[in-house]
Formats: C-alpha cells, sequence, structure tokens
C-alpha cells in the first residue's frame, strides 16, 4: 500500500506541466503550439527564451528530486527512493493534466538522480553542459549525457543506479527519435544563447 501511495504522489508531481504554466502565466503563451509542441524544457528555450528555459529546466528537476526524496520525507525507509523517482519521470512525459503529453524525460530524470547522488547529478550537469557548447545541439547533449552517465554507474559499480540510469537513458533516447532523424539529416536546430 506504501508503494501505491507513493507512485501516485510521484506520478502526480511529474504530471505538473511546467512548461505550460510558465508560458500561459509568463508569457500568455501556449507552447505546444510553438515551435517542437513539446513541454519540455527544451521547447521553452526555443519560443519563450533563456529565462523561461531556466526557470521550466529547475522545475521539472525539482519534480524528479522531490519524487525520489518521498520515501525519506514521508519516513517510508523500506522504499527504495529510484523507484518512486522514476514515476515522476513516467509522469512527466505522459501527464495527466496535459492531456499525456509532456516532455522527453530528460531534465526530470535528473533531477531523480539529483535526489539519491548530488555528485552523478554534478557530473551529469557538467557533461551536459560541455557537449551542448561543443556541438549546440540540446537533443544530442541530453542522449550523450544518459550514456556517460550509465558508465560512471558502472564505474562506482552502483547497481541499483546503473539499472535505473539504463532504463532512463533508453527512455530519453527513445522519446529522442525524431531528433536523431534530424541530427543525421542535418535539420536539427543548434541552441544559439551559448556562445
Amino acid at each position: 500500500m506504501d508503494y501505491i501511495i507513493l507512485i501516485i504522489i510521484a506520478y502526480l508531481l511529474g504530471s505538473i506541466p511546467t512548461g505550460l504554466i510558465v508560458g500561459k502565466v509568463g508569457f500568455k503563451t501556449d507552447i505546444r503550439e510553438h515551435g517542437s509542441g513539446n513541454l519540455g524544457a527544451t521547447n521553452t528555450f526555443r519560443v519563450l527564451g533563456v529565462k523561461a528555459g531556466i526557470i521550466v529546466t529547475l522545475g521539472d528537476i525539482l519534480k524528479g528530486t522531490l519524487a525520489a526524496l518521498l520515501p525519506v520525507l514521508l519516513n517510508f525507509d523500506h522504499i527504495h527512493p529510484l523507484i518512486i523517482g522514476v514515476f515522476a519521470v513516467v509522469g512527466h512525459v505522459y501527464p495527466i493534466f496535459a492531456k499525456f503529453k509532456g516532455g522527453k524525460a530528460v531534465a526530470t530524470s535528473a533531477g531523480v538522480i539529483l535526489g539519491v547522488n548530488w555528485l552523478l547529478f554534478v557530473i551529469m550537469v557538467v557533461s551536459f553542459l560541455v557537449i551542448l557548447y561543443l556541438t549546440k545541439y540540446v537533443s544530442l547533449s541530453s542522449m550523450l549525457t544518459g550514456i556517460i552517465t550509465v558508465i560512471v554507474t558502472i564505474i562506482q559499480q552502483e547497481i541499483g543506479l546503473m539499472i535505473v540510469t539504463g532504463l532512463l537513458t533508453i527512455f530519453v533516447i527513445y522519446r529522442h527519435k525524431a531528433n536523431i532523424k534530424r541530427i543525421i539529416n542535418k535539420t536539427e536546430p543548434k541552441i544559439k544563447w551559448m556562445g
């Protein structure tokens, strides 16, 4: 029963459509009607600018972190935080509050990692920013960061993290199918706000 309660809370947390809220409240804009139509941070950066993109990114990360911390906050020590955190990612990608059409799982997945291993999160952020600086592709940076994260967990021999980061990375890559095709065809948009 405890698992079910936390899974539902985590899913609902993940379902909060940060991009939709920031767009409508701050900019009177539904980002689903612009850019890629995606509710995630990348489309927010593209449609609404850097400030809005940062807010949405932080909000999406926070959803994953809060979900992963639920077992600790609610004194359910027998429940593994990674398991609960994954359901926030599911909620972010398939949000009940936004017709089950959400983001691509990147920031919320990172938030889950932050909730259980802050050092791994720092490695992820640094990897992402370095790859983004070099390639200017957010999608490629997200996928490669996931792969790097899995490699780090293998080196650290953290089995639980290795399994979860592996699954999340596969999910992130799957969510970026269209981006992969555009990268191959050289039609994927590059960011313009990072020198």
